[in-house]
């Protein structure tokens, strides 16, 4: 059994262009194993972030996402918190929590009410996923304070505590410099193969097809709110096809690039 499985999905949404709707996406259909890591890729405009805002229950879809044999339409958002997880791009801080409080955040779905007691593993968790993630020593600083990096890493701490299933990641280190990229991939990484963990697999929106190849397990190709290929990265991510999807020499301009650093 598929751990998340994703069947004819569409999203379509108003437009006066169009003639009353434009569709975004058009029949998506995959499936996610345990311990796999799905890489989405495709050019600007494919329909990549709007899928992933689909699948995590963010906006309005027809088709169906199913958790095992749960159809996500009929779980309360508590529950659904505890079988997925979010980490955006980018993250609008506004207030001075410090990085323990916003990890503290993650724990929420496991309160029967917002009155009720904290668990008795509440500060465990919350201090292991500090630990994970290089976060101990900063973690009584305000958030504010914090770098753009640093500031990722915290909302991934978050994530960690709030120990989902399935991680859904929106270009996770778009925007951050190489040393936050690797940390940011290695530490997902270490999530997903941690030995004593439960069912756990990960989704990613990414623009660095280098990144899909070196820690995806699978690939879901779009192209103009289709899907062109899913499975094996090596059979998904083809010259042929990124030729035709990207409209240029991928693999020649990767090669280039990479002739550079000798």
């Amino acid at each position: 059994m598929s751990l998340l499985s994703v069947q004819n999905l569409s999203v379509s949404v108003p437009s006066r262009e169009a003639g009353g709707t434009r569709q975004i996406l058009k029949d998506i259909s995959f499936e996610v194993q345990s311990g796999d890591w799905l890489m989405i890729a495709g050019p600007n405009g494919a329909g990549k972030s709007t899928l992933v805002n689909a699948v995590s229950q963010s906006m309005t879809y027809t088709g169906n996402v199913f958790y095992e044999e749960r159809n996500l339409k009929t779980v309360r958002p508590a529950q659904l918190a505890r079988l997925m997880g979010v980490l955006s791009q980018t993250h609008s801080v506004s207030y001075s929590f410090t990085a323990r409080e916003v990890v503290r955040m993650g724990r929420y779905a496991y309160a029967p009410t917002i009155f009720s007691p904290k668990p008795e593993d509440e500060e465990s968790s919350v201090d292991e996923a500090l630990e994970k993630t290089g976060l101990a020593s900063l973690a009584d600083r305000s958030v504010l304070t914090l770098s753009g990096g640093e500031l990722q890493r915290v909302f991934l701490a978050q994530l960690f505590a709030q120990n989902p299933s399935v991680l859904i990641l929106d270009e996770p280190s778009n925007h951050l410099d190489l040393l936050y990229q690797q940390q940011i991939f290695g530490l997902i990484g270490q999530w997903l193969r941690e030995e004593d963990a439960p069912k756990r697999a990960v989704i990613s929106v990414v623009h660095d097809l280098s990144v899909a190849k070196v820690y995806g397990t699978r690939a879901l190709l779009l192209s103009q709110g289709e899907s062109r290929a899913f499975g094996d990265p090596s059979k998904v991510l083809t010259p042929e096809l990124l030729e035709e999807i990207y409209g240029m020499d991928v693999y020649g301009w990767m090669r280039g690039l990479l002739a550079h650093w000798k």
